[in-house]
């Protein structure tokens, strides 16, 4: 129906319609919002050595040399080592030389507070 030509006895059917459009587009956005969520998955999983050296692509002997120097964190009971995969990030993460990427006032204030003169010798 146009919008110039509604009058008083096609309300209730505009509305029925308003409410069936408004209820479609809930249905959307609960469909949307299910699938977004359900993509996110479990990363606190335990992993074997072999998977976490594969993970990090690693030799073994380096990975045990950084377990021994208590670089890379895990979980020891008896003979047996858990590693999880979320503290492997977050490990990966922290070890990162360059930090994450700031934005350009950041990154400007932080070079000009690192930013020293040379001295001038003839001020000597």
């Amino acid at each position: 129906m146009e919008k110039d030509q509604l009058t008083f006895n096609d309300l209730p059917t505009v509305v029925g319609e308003l409410c069936d459009r408004i209820a479609s587009m809930e249905n959307l956005l609960t469909e949307k919002l299910s699938k977004q969520y359900e993509t996110k998955e479990n990363t606190h999983v335990p992993m074997t050595v072999q998977e976490a050296c594969n993970y990090l692509k690693m030799p073994l002997s380096t990975f045990y040399y950084k377990v021994k120097k208590d670089d890379i964190p895990v979980i020891k009971q008896g003979k047996h080592l858990y590693i999880y995969r979320d503290e492997l990030d977050r490990w990966l993460e922290s070890s990162r030389k360059n930090p994450a990427p700031q934005s350009f006032e950041d990154e400007n204030e932080s070079l000009l507070a690192s930013h020293r003169r040379k001295p001038n010798p003839k001020n000597w």
